[in-house]
């Protein structure tokens, strides 16, 4: 993974990124794991929500009320659904089921403590927490979904809005029917009474002519007579066409102007250019109300298309004003062609009657108006029956398809997508932390980062273990690095004199006392006298490693308390002597016994090959500082990842100070299949050592590892003895 302390020619791979998280994996879990804690406490925390839905099918009218039209079949639209969303979370249908209900009451103990709240403010919380309306794409099936933390309230809500959207859905339908009917009555009385009136007037003419054997139905072959019935016939139509238009015209007149664009689609305005700007003014809504939803109230985009919505409204506005307009002139103009044709139609019947032909001439026309009075008077009376008929068929606009029950198990929050939703963002949060951490990390990454910025070179690299105290068999493979070390050591070191060596760290908690006794372990084994003295007299360790009293030892030593012959132990392994810290309180390795530490150093390098000192930190101690400047040779112990480049750098500098001889660095605890260059050390130890120990010996050999290590003791102290 590339760091801002990485050369230029660095570059991520996919490898490192692998490796960088197996190096990661405690800071990947842990973030995840809080991720996952957290978000179960606060869905475990959150209040319950149920759901309760009802479904409903809702069709555009297969037919209105449209005096002396024809009906048009009905189709889907996808605006008229839009329509019916807006419908039902209208004021004029949740008003309605609040007082139903009680919801004032009701949700005012929920969210006020028992005080009953306002209508406006419960409908706001239905619209805004309670209700949602879906449907399904390319159908007329609407789903009403009411959330409620009372599994019984959301189903009843669910109900109440599909039962009382129903209600006035079925009463929009039968309004136009319901107003037609009416005015078709009021024409029939009032033809009624024309009727009454014209025979009242036959009947005189009649008495007065003295006419009264005289059939009323008889008809004349006369060409003036055929003209005027065909006057008169023309004179009904026009008069039918009139009422129609006037209808149409006071019906139009009387709707608000705000309610009349919703009714170009229920037919009732056919114009087309109508129907466009509507459909336009609709998708400018909607664009309207999309962007609200996404952008500021002073975004460009959205003032721009609130301009033009309201430029499309005011245009259809203008458009169903010139509608309105269009009804009363076609009104007008109809009534004006029914007064000039009766105007003619009496100007004819003058002009016959001035003909004088006969006297039965005013008592025909009478019979003539009459008769046609009676048509007129059957038509209205047929009409008025079939709208009747109309009005009592079944509406089958809206259907109710289930009623809704209470929920057995709440809906809100959905521990299923909570959870899984906090794993993913966890896993993503916990990558990121460590691919941050990774970014800041200052330590040293690599061997060849050491080896450059040190100027150093790695005597070896220890692998990670569980348990960095063990001791392992020098012959085991987990034993392998010691021995690569011991070999490089040797190899730095001198050949066949005496050596003394100072294992120190920049900080504490790296290693070095269970790697310098591993260490030391296997140059016993290997044949070496071994000397291992734990010099780190404020925070010892090794005598707890070797299982042996901590005094007498080095403290005791140098306050003269006893000879350092005295002092020294047998380690438990019987491979090498031990000289503990002591148990003198207060003693530090300070200038005062440098002579001291000198002169016991050369008695120590005139019995053993080779002496080594188990040293505290070198920043901050100064006992690492005395130890450094009297041993032959010193070791700098590197945790991986452990500490700052800075650190370990600042480390070499005190040791370089003293004019003391750094061999050459140690890496400790590294772990095994990091994608660096560490992994070419840890996995041949693992190739080389597993081979050895499965099949490197004769077949015969059926000695373990153990009795091998106690066999190259006998050896080794008869080597001694001799």
């Amino acid at each position: 993974m590339a760091s801002p302390h990485s050369s230029p020619q660095e570059s991520a791979t996919l490898g490192d990124f692998v490796g960088l998280l197996r190096l990661r994996q405690s800071l990947v879990l842990l973030v995840l794991g809080l991720v996952v804690l957290t978000t179960a406490g606060v869905t475990a925390l959150l209040p319950k929500w149920y759901l309760a839905t009802a479904k409903i099918r809702v069709e555009k009218p297969e037919s209105e009320v449209k005096l002396f039209q024809n009906q048009s079949s009905a189709y889907y639209d996808p605006y008229f659904i839009q329509d019916q969303f807006e419908i039902i979370q209208s004021e004029k249908i949740l008003y309605r089921v609040i007082e139903n209900l009680g919801l004032n009451q009701t949700l005012g103990k929920q969210l006020s403590g028992g005080q009953a709240l306002p209508s406006a403010l419960t409908y706001r919380y239905m619209i805004d927490k309670m209700l949602r309306v879906e449907s399904r794409r390319s159908t007329s099936l609407i789903e009403i979904n009411v959330f409620s933390r009372d599994p019984k309230l959301a189903a009843d809500m669910a109900n109440d809005i599909a039962r009382v959207y129903s209600d006035d859905r079925i009463n929009v339908a039968t309004s136009d029917q319901r107003e037609g009917l009416a005015k078709l009555r009021g024409e029939l009385d009032k033809q009624e009474l024309v009727v009454v009136a014209q025979r009242d007037k036959v009947e005189k003419l009649r008495k007065d002519l003295d006419i009264s054997g005289v059939d009323l139905n008889q008809r004349y072959s006369d060409m003036e007579i055929e003209t005027l019935r065909q006057m008169q016939n023309s004179l009904i139509a026009l008069r039918v066409d009139a009422i129609g238009r006037k209808t149409r015209w006071e019906r139009f007149r009387v709707i608000p102007v705000v309610e009349r664009r919703n009714l170009v689609n229920s037919e009732l305005i056919s114009d087309a250019n109508i129907q466009n700007l509507l459909q336009a003014f609709l998708v400018a809504d909607q664009n309207v109300t999309r962007l609200k939803g996404r952008l500021g109230s002073a975004h460009p985009d959205l003032i721009s298309a609130i301009e033009a919505r309201e430029k499309i409204q005011e245009q259809l506005d203008s458009q169903l004003h010139g509608y309105e307009t269009s009804l009363e002139m076609a009104y007008k103009e109809a009534d004006a062609r029914v007064t000039e044709l009766e105007r003619q139609l009496g100007q004819a019947k003058v002009d016959q009657i001035l003909s004088a032909r006969d006297r039965m001439r005013p008592f025909e026309e009478a019979a003539s108006k009459l008769d046609d009075e009676q048509r007129l008077l059957t038509t209205l009376k047929l009409t008025l029956r079939q709208r009747e008929i109309d009005f009592q068929v079944p509406k089958k606009t809206i259907e109710i398809l289930n009623t809704a029950e209470p929920a057995r198990f709440a809906s809100k929050p959905n521990w299923t997508l909570n959870m899984l939703f906090a794993f993913v963002f966890g896993g993503i949060l916990g990558v990121g932390a460590a691919v941050l951490v990774e970014y800041f990390d200052t330590s040293f990454r690599n061997v060849t980062d050491v080896e450059t910025k040190l100027n150093l070179p790695v005597l070896g690299v220890i692998p990670h273990v569980r348990d960095p105290a063990a001791i392992h068999e020098p012959g085991s493979p987990e034993g392998e690095p010691f021995r690569v070390l011991q070999t490089n050591l040797n190899l730095a070191l001198r050949a066949g004199q005496p050596t003394s060596l100072v294992i120190y760290s920049a900080g504490p908690g790296e290693g070095k006392s269970t790697t310098l006794r591993q260490l030391a372990l296997t140059m016993a084994l290997a044949g070496e006298k071994v000397l291992l003295i734990d010099s780190d007299v404020r925070r010892p360790t090794q005598h707890k490693l070797a299982g042996l009293p901590r005094d007498p030892g080095l403290t005791d030593v140098l306050l003269n308390k006893l000879a350092w012959t005295d002092a020294i132990k047998r380690d438990a392994s019987g491979a090498l002597d031990f000289l503990p810290a002591g148990g003198s309180p207060g003693v530090t390795l300070s200038l005062l016994y440098i002579n001291k530490l000198r002169a016991l150093l050369a008695e120590f390098k005139g019995r053993y090959d080779k002496v080594l000192f188990d040293s505290p930190p070198i920043i901050g101690v100064s006992d690492a500082s005395v130890l450094a400047s009297i041993a032959d040779g010193t070791v700098l112990l590197i945790q991986h990842r452990r500490n700052p480049a800075s650190m370990v750098q600042r480390a070499k500098q005190i040791i370089d100070s003293l004019k003391a001889p750094v061999i050459g660095v140690i890496l400790n605890q590294v772990p095994t299949g990091t994608g660096e260059d560490y992994g070419y050390y840890t996995n041949n130890y693992s190739y080389y050592t597993h081979e050895n120990a499965t099949g490197g010996h004769e077949p015969g050999d059926k000695k373990t590892s153990g009795q091998r290590a106690t066999e190259r003791l006998d050896l080794k102290e008869k080597r001694d003895r001799g």
